[in-house]
């Protein structure tokens, strides 16, 4: 079986822990599934319907977090470091049962999500992937803020700028390829505020489930956690994690080289929402053995999944 085929996981995953904003705790069942299911959201704390599918236009609210909801108002928030985890390992298809609204933050990355999945191992079907190629350039811009996406040959470039007036962060950039880069230090960066935002979180009922436990907490020039740094560019890539994760929200990997400045999951779902209004933009192929490079299934997995 070819790598370049759709891909679930092997066993079932359970976790649980609180949520971010929140603070409720929350266990989640990640469930194998069948070739064309999708990622597929079901909030088993509710009887009726209850799935919600991970959609461009399915976004309710992308302000410091990305929830989707279904037409019947049914919702679940922080989904991005989760989906993120299953676009760099390629992971196709997956139910994915949560008893709460928020998936939990656990250590505010994606490194939990990554390491169970190549736990349990991926199982490999006989159906091709499809995959999303730009065709031309596109983009959205926000005040200072700008993201724009363009044709690449064979890969997803993401380079990334954040710019904080705070003196430890500053500016900061990276450049990855989503499909031949070690991914570790993306799955690997967690989530992060200043100290005086905290207050401003609360009164807007966010962050009720925040901690050093699952955020970097920055006061000046000083991390407050006892963990510091896990990379030199932790701050910018956690918003290639978000970035990924949002990506994912086209329903297949996409061709193409994305650029974005002092953006996020807003910025991105507005990218992704003008591409798709003009057919023109994208093409959406089936990729067959011999087609392209075997390079969907991220290579520095390859040794832990077989």
């Amino acid at each position: 079986m070819s790598s370049l085929n759709q891909k679930t996981i092997k066993k079932e995953i359970k976790l649980s822990g609180v949520g971010l904003h929140s603070g409720n705790k929350v266990s989640i069942k990640i469930i194998p599934a069948k070739p064309n299911t999708g990622i597929v959201f079901k909030r088993i704390d509710i009887k009726k319907d209850n799935y919600i599918i991970p959609n461009v236009y399915n976004v309710s609210n992308a302000s410091f977090c990305t929830t989707i909801s279904n037409e019947n108002g049914v919702c679940v928030s922080t989904i991005e470091h989760l989906m993120g985890a299953f676009y760099g390992i390629g992971i196709d298809n997956a139910l994915v049962e949560i008893d709460n609204s928020e998936v939990p933050i656990l250590d505010g990355s994606a490194k939990i999500f990554k390491e169970e999945i190549l736990k349990v191992g991926v199982d490999i079907s006989e159906i091709p992937i499809k995959i999303i190629k730009i065709n031309k350039e596109v983009f959205f811009t926000d005040k200072q803020k700008s993201i724009s996406i363009k044709p690449s040959k064979l890969s997803l470039d993401i380079d990334f700028e954040i710019k904080y007036n705070n003196s430890l962060i500053g500016t900061q950039q990276n450049t990855i390829d989503v499909y031949k880069s070690d991914l570790n230090d993306i799955y690997n960066s967690r989530t992060f505020c200043l100290y005086e935002d905290i207050e401003n979180l609360k009164l807007n009922n966010l962050a009720k489930g925040g901690s050093l436990d699952n955020a970097i907490v920055v006061k000046g020039n000083k991390i407050l956690n006892d963990e510091k740094l896990r990379n030199k560019k932790e701050f910018v890539n956690h918003k290639i994690l978000d970035c990924m994760g949002d990506l994912y929200l086209s329903g297949y990997k996409i061709i193409g080289s994305l650029k974005c400045s002092q953006g996020g999951h807003m910025l991105t779902n507005q990218l992704l929402r003008k591409v798709f209004n003009d057919d023109s933009n994208f093409s959406i192929l089936e990729v067959k053995e011999k087609t392209i490079p075997n390079i969907f299934l991220n290579k520095k997995h390859l040794r832990s999944i077989a």
